[in-house]
């Protein structure tokens, strides 16, 4: 059974940066592809940034391009989301996913395409 940790998250300040890790045991991640999500306190969780497993494509939702970036390193079988200029309204509970049906280029942006969830880290960005 594949588990997810993350970590990272904390109080910033608006336009600071953060760097979020999710950490798996159980398995290895190299074929997974691995998402980050987030929810908002009274929002539905949605979607931030994805990875194939091959780590070869990316995918970002509008709200976030240029300013975040995903990666992985297999080896350490983790999975890290740098952020960088935050803004208030990037406050939310973060969730890493994973989704172990994908091919090896696939990025999902949709919550049911991922199998595997972990508990989320909160990210507050004071204005």
């Amino acid at each position: 059974q594949l588990q997810l940790v993350e970590s990272g998250g904390g109080l910033v300040q608006a336009g600071d940066s953060l760097r979020l890790s999710c950490a798996a045991s159980g398995r290895t991640l190299s074929r997974y592809a691995m998402g980050w999500f987030r929810q908002a306190p009274g929002k539905e969780r949605e979607f931030v940034a994805a990875i194939s497993w091959s780590g070869g494509s990316t995918n970002y939702a509008d709200s976030v391009k240029g300013r975040f970036t995903i990666s992985r390193d297999n080896a350490k079988n983790t999975v890290y989301l740098q952020m960088n200029s935050l803004k208030p309204e990037d406050t939310a509970v973060y969730y890493c996913a994973a989704d172990a049906r994908a091919s090896s280029r696939y990025v999902g942006r949709r919550l049911y395409e991922y199998d595997y969830w972990g508990q989320g880290t909160q990210v507050t960005v004071s204005s």
